[in-house]
């Protein structure tokens, strides 16, 4: 399938490491990838779905003991501890090289190995990169093939001299917790994951790659690789205007990203285009302006909460070609449920980890990160620039996080400096779906803590030098929150489709068609440039939701003193000196 010298010579050094019984090259053909799902529904890896229903639809189930990211078993091994930084894991690439290499010894004897090429970003893209993952997983062959350019183009990308390619090794081996191990060599562009079956530490191409390795990749070569959905807002003119966003988890970022206009402006004629739902490659382009592509092909969503009203798009997306692990099986049906899909769990049922599900009995049936691979192309929103190689140009990037009382609805940063430091302070309150107190702020800067490559002091400086290559034709830079609540605890701003009204401010603020106001934290619309027709909202309500409180204020600046701590002298005096001006702003 290639003559690429580096690729072979680095695979028959891994096959001497882990000594499958068999190698198979992953070609990307439907015929190939028909006879791996006959195989993993013959040894119980898959189970098939009712096609009439679910079409190319099948169920997985991973390790009880393997359901989620292992943030702390996930490191960055560069090749000095101070450029992981203080926010990543560390260990020395020698020593977790030599570790890592007896728990691969031998870890596919008796089994067959997978060699994945694929590709992230449309093939023949400027912004595309290639990988090699190499697997004794079939899941994962299946999943890869949802979730990026899988096969034999992917080399013809990569052509048969390059070495910039990202050398991925992955094995089950034991599914042993203790040695569970996900870790990144961002210098030698490699990833190494052993002991795991769960999509998010086995799909290399995914947070592994797109973000991890990426981002030291962009950093050192000039571009941005970011947490971000990528979303086209169309107004009743046919304009469009492409936006990203980066929220931390459980803050509705898969939401916004397939959200369906209130009736009122769909009877005007918007429209919102998907072009990803979580990662976006940013590079300047010839025009000079940020032009974003999605690196992946699919969606690896979570499913419990997503329903007809949450996610329409999302839902619909997942009809056909999916893959559902970790959900409850409707035996009357083999069709799939999921806490949250509807009010009618089956009566008659296997749990998530194949066990006789009474759903009477309090005890939940799907895992709460249960998760669908679902194929882009099924997306009813899905934008027709999804597959254009050079991307879309980016107007706005919109920062946001779960916020009770401090941060507004809406502002906008005074300029790239500014909107750098608003997204380095990024923070979500704890709920209490998440361990620990309820209420505590959790600092994510840019949503990139668990996925930034190296050291977050040097990411801050890598957005400030890319706003001085960019200049005036920079993204605006916006903070939203949706989850401002009043005395008793209730969410004040209706969220979901209506969170239009607050996109439609940002656009025109973009096109500069929309007024605002300076407060001590950057501008804001005026209460009435909110469009509140037809809400159970009232002008007095909005200008509620766009107060700052300048005490809770003055108390989240000790907050980011503290944070900005970690970081010492990496960083950026620039962004001391806007932590300053705020301080300033809310003592005047």
């Amino acid at each position: 399938m290639t003559n690429n010298k580096n690729v072979l010579n680095w695979i028959e050094e891994m096959k001497a490491l882990v000594k499958p019984d068999k190698v198979v090259w992953i070609d990307g053909s439907e015929a190939q990838l028909n006879e791996l799902r006959k195989e993993a529904l013959s040894t119980g890896e898959m189970y098939e779905l009712n096609q009439e229903l679910l079409p190319g639809c099948l169920l997985h189930r991973t390790a009880v003991n393997d359901v989620a990211r292992v943030e702390d078993r996930t490191f960055i091994c560069s090749r000095t501890k101070e450029n992981a930084g203080p926010t990543n894991n560390w260990e020395d690439p020698k020593v977790m090289y030599d570790k890592l290499g007896k728990l691969f010894d031998g870890s596919m004897q008796g089994r067959t190995m997978y060699i994945i090429p694929y590709c992230m970003g449309p093939i023949g893209s400027p912004f595309s990169k290639v990988g090699v993952e190499l697997t004794d997983s079939i899941y994962v062959v299946l999943n890869m093939d949802i979730m990026t350019r899988m096969g034999t183009k992917a080399f013809e990308h990569l052509g048969d001299t390059s070495n910039d390619f990202v050398r991925g090794l992955h094995s089950k081996a034991q599914l042993d917790q203790e040695n569970r191990y996900i870790v990144h060599f961002p210098e030698d562009n490699t990833i190494w994951s052993v002991n795991s079956g769960y999509g998010g530490n086995v799909l290399l191409g995914k947070k592994c790659f797109a973000l991890r390795i990426a981002s030291y990749q962009a950093k050192m070569e000039g571009w941005m690789a970011e947490h971000m959905l990528i979303l086209g807002l169309e107004n009743p003119k046919g304009e469009i205007t492409y936006v990203c966003a980066a929220f931390p988890s459980a803050c509705g970022k898969t939401n916004l990203a397939m959200m369906i206009p209130p009736k009122k402006y769909l009877d005007e004629g918007y429209k919102v285009w998907t072009v990803g739902d979580d990662i976006a490659w940013l590079r300047v382009g010839p025009d000079g302006r940020l032009w974003a592509i999605n690196p992946e092909n699919g969606f690896f969503g979570v499913a419990p909460g997503t329903n007809m009203k949450s996610n329409p798009n999302a839902l619909l997306t997942t009809q056909k070609g999916t893959i559902f692990t970790n959900v409850v099986l409707n035996l009357d049906n083999d069709t799939v449920w999921w806490e949250g899909l509807d009010k009618n769990p089956p009566k008659n049922a296997l749990d998530w980890t194949g066990k006789k599900w009474d759903c009477t009995d309090g005890s939940k049936g799907a895992h709460p990160n249960s998760r669908f691979t679902a194929p882009a192309c099924n997306c009813p929103c899905l934008s027709s620039e999804f597959n254009n190689p050079n991307g879309v140009p980016i107007s706005a990037i919109i920062f946001g996080g779960r916020r009770a009382k401090t941060a507004p609805l809406v502002y906008q940063a005074r300029d790239w400096k500014h909107g750098v430091f608003v997204g380095s302070t990024m923070a979500s309150e704890t709920t209490a779906a998440a361990a620990g107190a309820v209420g505590v702020v959790r600092r994510d800067p840019m949503a990139m803590l668990p996925f930034c490559g190296y050291h977050m002091g040097d990411y801050f400086t890598h957005w400030l030098e890319m706003g001085e290559k960019l200049g005036d034709k920079a993204p605006k830079i916006f903070n939203v929150n949706w989850f401002r609540t009043d005395d008793e605890g209730h969410f004040i701003w209706p969220g979901f489709g209506d969170n239009m009204r607050v996109l439609n401010w940002i656009v025109n603020r973009c096109k500069g068609t929309a007024d605002a106001v300076e407060t001590a934290i950057g501008y804001e619309p005026k209460p009435e440039d909110i469009d509140v027709e037809g809400l159970d909202v009232t002008l007095e309500t909005v200008k509620d939701l766009l107060s700052v409180d300048k005490d809770l204020w003055k108390e989240e600046v000790k907050g980011i003193h503290e944070f900005y701590g970690k970081f010492g002298d990496k960083l950026p005096e620039e962004l001391k000196h806007q932590l300053s001006v705020l301080e300033e702003n809310l003592n005047k």
